[in-house]
């Protein structure tokens, strides 16, 4: 396992979504989390508001409970036998307070669940349900404050009020695609909305590189797009992605430090795990996506197809910076990350551009990153 940073907090950067062990018996839930515990998994998503899958995955952690970290979901319920978005406090706080009690007395990361949209953004941040999430962290019954969302420009919003440490977001090649004004999951039956894709959206690439600059670690979601992507009907690109290029593309992005998948048997635990074991070629995702040449021509998707540079410089990690450094040109720490990856002057020798995929005008945006530091 390889490990990464949120809110100060070392995790692996796989880790498993729990949604799928959900009404299944208690045998797979131990089966399935014994073997992420195995390969190093230390985050667990458990956004389900059902008591018997919680109790289930409680008892398949067992004594490992406090090598783990519980990212638990602030508002899902299920009143209605069915996941329920709830701003009620007093219904909010009964399920979430069920959570506390099975997961020994504490929630590693309290998500606020599901703001989406403008009504849901509201309903958190201008009713008392934010003042009880800080209530919660105050008393130690959480001890990092995040938030899930599918929609980017809410996302920002919610980021710019300071109190969120984390973000659960959807990503992945497809919906990086999807304009901000379309809503995702009104493209689950309809193979993703094929030739409403614009290249990567503005607003999806200004959240990631705000929650860069002001180190907002992002857990995914949806990383295979509901096994979409890996499907050879329903792929919006010219052939299917693999499980470890959907993963490489997600752990590429600024600020992403754990990838999520929704893993329900022992073997598909395993599947995922062979990420680490996969080689440069076999995580390169650069091919697939260029079959949509054309709505990427000109952005840089950090794909590294570009190196080796003999300069020394770190070309992809280069545009990440650069990308967040565009969007706060002051950022003292941004710049010493770029000082950090420049290496050598540029020759300019062009080597990088016949070799990218995409169009990169990559002498002219390293110039750019060089007049910066």
């Amino acid at each position: 396992m390889q490990y990464r940073e949120i809110a100060g907090e070392k995790v692996g950067c796989i880790g498993l979504g729990c949604e799928h062990l959900d009404r299944k018996p208690a045998e797979r839930a131990i089966e399935t989390v014994g073997a992420a515990l195995e390969y190093g998994v230390n985050l667990f998503d458990v956004f389900m508001p059902g008591c018997e899958v919680r109790e289930n995955i409680a008892k398949a952690l067992g004594e490992r409970r406090k090598d783990v970290m519980i990212q638990g979901h602030i508002g899902s319920t299920d009143v209605k036998q069915q996941y329920d978005i709830s701003r009620d406090l007093p219904t909010v706080q009964k399920y979430f307070e069920e959570a506390l009690r099975i997961f020994g007395g504490y929630i590693d990361f309290g998500m606020m669940f599901f703001i989406d949209s403008e009504n849901d953004y509201k309903n958190v941040f201008e009713t008392g349900f934010a003042d009880y999430v800080q209530r919660l962290k105050k008393q130690g019954d959480i001890r990092h404050i995040g938030f899930s969302s599918h929609n980017p420009v809410t996302a920002v919003k919610a980021i710019q009020t300071g109190l969120p440490e984390m973000l659960m977001f959807s990503v992945n090649p497809a919906f990086d695609m999807l304009p901000a004004a379309e809503n995702i999951f009104d493209h689950f039956e309809t193979d993703f909305g094929v030739g409403l894709f614009r290249g990567i959206d503005p607003k999806r690439a200004e959240l990631y590189t705000l929650c860069a600059e002001k180190e907002i670690g992002i857990t995914v979601m949806k990383v295979f797009g509901a096994g979409k992507l890996l499907s050879k009907e329903h792929t919006p690109f010219g052939k299917p992605l693999t499980s470890a290029q959907c993963l490489h593309y997600a752990l590429s992005r600024p600020a992403v430090q754990c990838v999520l998948p929704g893993c329900q048997t022992r073997e598909e635990v395993e599947g995922v795990m062979r990420y680490f074991g996969s080689t440069d070629s076999e995580r390169d995702y650069a091919e697939t996506l260029a079959t949509m040449r054309n709505n990427f021509r000109g952005s840089c998707v950090y794909c590294g197809h570009c190196q080796p540079c003999p300069s020394g410089i770190d070309i992809a990690a280069a545009h990440k910076y650069l990308d967040i450094a565009r969007l706060n040109p002051d950022n003292g720490t941004v710049k010493a990350h770029l000082q950090g990856v420049l290496g050598e002057p540029c020759i300019a020798c062009g080597n990088c551009e016949e070799r990218c995929p995409f169009g990169v005008p990559v002498i002219k945006n390293i110039a750019e990153a060089q007049a910066l530091t």
